[in-house]
C-alpha cells in the first residue's frame, strides 16, 4: 500500500493544500486542534472531489445503461463465436464502436478518485509517522496528531499496537471501537448502494450475465472494504465513509428522477408523474417534459410501464404530445363550469327490452307498434265503427238493385245473384271479432 501511495505522491501537495484551507475555516469555528476541524476538512475534501466528478458520474450512468442494452447482442456474439476468441473480441469492439459505448466509462468515477484516495492516505500516514507532507508544516503536523475523532486519532489504524496508540494520546479500546464502527458503516453503505441498484434500477425483462456479475459485486465489495478497512487510518475511513454515503445519496436521487427503462424504479416514477400531471393538468418541470417526450418518441417500442402511463393519461382525459407537453384530449375530456378539465361521460347503449315491455310501452304511449305505425285512439275508433256500419248497410242495397237488373236481363234467379254480389261487396281485410256468445 505504501508503494502505491508513493506512486501517487505527485498529487499529495494539492490534496494537503485543500485540507489546510478547509482546516483554517473550521479551525476558526471549532478550534485548530480539535477533531471536528480536521474531520470536517476531510469531509469537505470529499464533497469537493465528488462535485468535480459529477460529469464522470453522468457518463457512468449512460455507459451502464448502454451496456445493459447491448447485453443481448453481446450474448449472441459469444454464442456464435465460441471457438474463435479473436473473432469474438473483434465483433465486441465493432459493437461498442457502432453503439458509441465504452465499457471503461462505468469505472471512470472510481478511477478518477483513486489518486485522491491514495494521496490522502499518504498524507495521513505522514502525520502518523510525524513526517511533513506537502504543505503541512510541523505546526500543522502537531495539531493533526493531537486531533481525535470520538477518542481515536486521525492517523491510527485498527491493527496498530497499544504502544503506538498510547503515544498518540488514546486508548486501544477507543480506537478499536471507533474503527470497527466506521468499517461496518462503510461496508453497509456500499452494500446498500449496490443493492438498490440491482433491485430497483435494473431492467427486469432482460436476463443477462451482466446482472449476475452485479449481484456478485454486491457481496464482494463490502467484504473487500471490511478486509482492507482494518489497515486504513481513521482519517481515510472518514474519507471513504463520506464518499460511500455521497454515492448512495446521489444514486438514490438518480434512481428516483431518472430511472432505467423497464425497471421497478421507472414504474414508481411514472406513477408519480401521472399523478402530478393529472393534478396540475400539465408537465411542470424540464425533467417531466424530457420523460414524456422520450416515451412518446418510442411509439410501439414502449415497455409495459410506459404503455400503462400513456393509457392512464388517456383515461384521465389528457394526451401526451411529441414535444413532451400534455394537452386535454378533445375526445375524452370536457370543460367544467370552473374551467378545470374533466373527463366526459361515456355514452351507454340502451338496454334491450323484452317483447312484453315493448307492448306495454306501446299501449301506454298511444298505440305505437313494433313496426313504427300507430293505431287510432279509442274515441276515434268508435266514430269509424259507426261509419263503417253505414257503408256496409248501403253496399248490399246497391248490390241487390244491380242484381235485379242483371237478373232480369239474364234470366237467372234473383236470390243467387244477390248473394254473390253481396259477398263480393264485403270489406276485405281484418274483420271485427265476433262475440263469444255468437260463435
Amino acid at each position: 500500500m505504501d508503494t502505491i501511495a508513493g506512486f501517487f505522491s505527485f498529487i499529495t501537495t494539492p490534496v494537503s493544500w485543500v485540507i489546510v484551507q478547509f482546516h483554517k475555516l473550521y479551525g476558526a469555528i471549532f478550534g485548530p486542534d480539535t477533531g471536528w476541524a480536521w474531520g470536517l476538512s476531510i469531509v469537505s475534501l470529499v464533497i469537493l472531489i465528488r462535485i468535480c466528478l459529477i460529469p464522470l458520474f453522468v457518463k457512468q450512468i449512460k455507459a451502464t445503461r448502454a451496456m445493459q442494452t447491448l447485453q443481448p447482442e453481446m450474448k449472441k456474439i459469444q454464442e456464435r463465436y465460441k471457438s474463435d476468441k479473436q473473432r469474438q473480441s473483434e465483433e465486441m469492439m465493432k459493437l461498442y464502436k457502432e453503439s458509441g459505448t465504452n465499457p471503461l466509462s462505468s469505472c471512470l468515477p472510481i478511477l478518477a478518485q483513486s489518486p485522491f484516495f491514495f494521496a490522502l492516505y499518504h498524507v495521513l500516514n505522514g502525520i502518523a509517522s510525524n513526517k511533513k507532507v506537502g504543505v503541512i508544516d510541523q505546526q500543522l503536523l502537531d495539531s493533526a496528531r493531537d486531533a481525535h475523532i470520538f477518542g481515536a486519532p486521525l492517523a491510527v489504524k485498527f491493527t496498530d499496537s497499544a504502544d503506538k496508540v498510547a503515544s498518540l494520546g488514546a486508548s486501544l479500546t477507543d480506537v478499536r471501537v471507533v474503527t470497527a464502527l466506521m468499517i461496518i458503516l462503510m461496508s453497509a453503505s456500499q452494500f446498500f448502494t449496490q443493492r438498490q441498484l440491482m433491485t430497483k434500477n435494473v431492467d427486469t425483462t432482460v436476463k443477462t450475465p451482466f446482472m449476475q456479475q452485479q449481484k456478485m459485486l454486491m457481496y464482494v465489495f463490502p467484504i473487500m472494504f471490511a478486509v482492507f478497512g482494518i489497515n486504513f487510518p481513521v482519517g481515510v475511513l472518514v474519507y471513504w465513509l463520506t464518499t460511500n454515503v455521497w454515492t448512495m445519496g446521489q444514486q438514490m436521487y438518480v434512481i428516483r428522477q431518472n430511472p432505467t427503462p423497464g425497471s421497478k424504479a421507472q414504474a414508481s416514477y411514472l406513477e408519480r408523474l401521472q399523478k402530478h400531471i393529472t393534478d396540475a393538468g400539465k408537465t411542470r418541470s424540464r425533467g417531466q417534459v424530457r420523460a414524456v417526450k422520450a416515451i412518446v418518441a418510442k411509439g410501439r417500442d414502449r415497455n409495459e410501464y410506459e404503455r400503462k402511463f400513456i393509457n392512464g393519461l388517456n383515461k384521465a382525459g389528457f394526451a401526451a404530445q411529441a414535444d413532451g407537453t400534455v394537452i386535454v384530449s378533445e375526445a375524452e375530456a370536457a370543460t367544467a363550469e370552473d374551467g378545470t378539465p374533466v373527463a366526459a361521460p361515456k355514452r351507454q347503449q340502451p338496454k334491450r327490452q323484452s317483447k312484453s315491455k315493448r307492448q306495454s310501452g306501446t299501449a301506454a304511449t298511444g298505440g305505437k307498434t313494433d313496426g313504427g305505425s300507430t293505431t287510432a285512439p279509442a274515441s276515434d275508433a268508435s266514430g269509424k265503427k259507426a261509419s263503417l256500419t253505414k257503408s256496409e248497410d248501403s253496399k248490399p242495397q246497391d248490390a241487390a238493385a244491380k242484381a235485379k237488373s242483371a237478373g232480369g236481363a239474364s234470366g237467372s234467379q234473383p236470390g243467387q245473384g244477390t248473394r254473390s254480389k253481396a259477398k263480393s261487396g264485403q270489406r276485405k281485410g281484418q274483420q271485427r271479432p265476433k262475440h263469444p256468445s255468437k260463435k
